[in-house]
């Protein structure tokens, strides 16, 4: 089912879904195939501790395509199970207007006089297909726009985070943000700034190519392969310098990982929780897939929880 969501929460929540969601146009070169990436192909897994079921890992796409959308009674039951719904950050309004403040320089301060003349123009012609006022482009950081940029400009609001919130809220889960929005933008703003403005400068040249990739990406997610998702992903972004990878691997997948693992651990301590992260959160030797096999916890994969069949595999 799909609505459209208020305005304001239309806009904040596309605004959100850029450090909420699954990233996969700017944050997929942070994955590394270092974990036993062969077994870990799957996208939704049962969490389990001395043969007792104590909480569901899914890892998620930011996509507002119906596909993703539309779950399967199955699934929505195993959600039901549980007494916590743990995402990456909880979207409330509050939040999420904090987060709008975050994306902005304060009065007096342009993005123009940051990134330069001929660079602004570049993007506000970008932009011209996004919903976003000529005074708030002005007042965007270069990560913001950036970040804007690489994700589909949003037509309902109503990804798929949000909605598996709605649901587990709608159930009486307890709602729980593994991360403040302070830690999860860190590394958005601690990023240097040079680094920002090459971001900024390829995310301008291929803004046409967006949609086709977040289709694609979409497809092979509907797969279960962690795996296909991963090649797809680096291969889409070879063209990334590598500074940038380092420091999206250190600072974006590998300290929000432990970071959101501690959070997540306290929480499986006493409660069933259903985790709901990004995707690219989950393989690797950091990934929580393997913090989690490293706190006693045994990881089962399982079907993907949507109603619709997958497209063919590719190849």
């Amino acid at each position: 089912m799909r609505f459209k969501l208020p305005r304001k929460m239309n806009q904040f929540s596309g605004f959100a879904g850029l450090v909420l969601g699954l990233m996969l146009s700017v944050l997929s070169m942070a994955v590394q195939a270092d974990g036993d990436s062969e077994a870990d192909r799957a996208l939704f897994w049962s969490i389990q501790k001395n043969g007792q079921t104590v909480g569901y890992l899914l890892g998620t796409i930011h996509s507002e395509d119906p596909r993703v959308l539309e779950f399967s009674e199955d699934f929505l039951n195993k959600l039901r199970a549980n007494s916590v719904f743990a995402m990456e950050m909880v979207p409330d309004m509050t939040t999420l207007e904090r987060l709008n403040g975050y994306m902005q320089y304060p009065s007096g301060q342009s993005l123009e006089s940051v990134i330069g003349s001929d660079r602004y123009s570049a993007l506000e012609a970008a932009l011209s297909a996004y919903q976003v006022s000529a005074e708030s482009i002005g007042r965007l950081k270069p990560w913001a726009a950036m970040m804007t940029l690489s994700t589909p400009q949003p037509e309902t609001g109503f990804f798929m985070d949000l909605s598996l919130s709605l649901r587990a809220s709608g159930n009486g889960l307890e709602i729980v943000g593994l991360e403040t929005l302070e830690e999860q933008l860190s590394f958005l703003e601690n990023m240097p700034m040079q680094m920002q403005l090459s971001l900024l400068d390829q995310a301008i040249a291929e803004y046409g190519k967006v949609n086709d990739i977040h289709d694609q990406m979409v497809n092979t997610y509907l797969e279960n392969n962690l795996v296909a998702l991963q090649a797809l992903s680096d291969e889409q972004l070879q063209a990334v310098d590598e500074s940038a990878s380092d420091y999206f691997i250190e600072e974006g997948i590998h300290a929000r990982n432990h970071r959101m693992a501690v959070s997540l651990l306290n929480q499986l301590e006493d409660k069933t929780v259903f985790v709901a992260v990004g995707a690219l959160h989950l393989p690797g030797k950091e990934g929580l897939l393997n913090i989690l096999r490293q706190h006693g916890f045994e990881l089962i994969p399982l079907d993907m929880p949507f109603t619709r069949k997958p497209p063919h595999p590719h190849g």
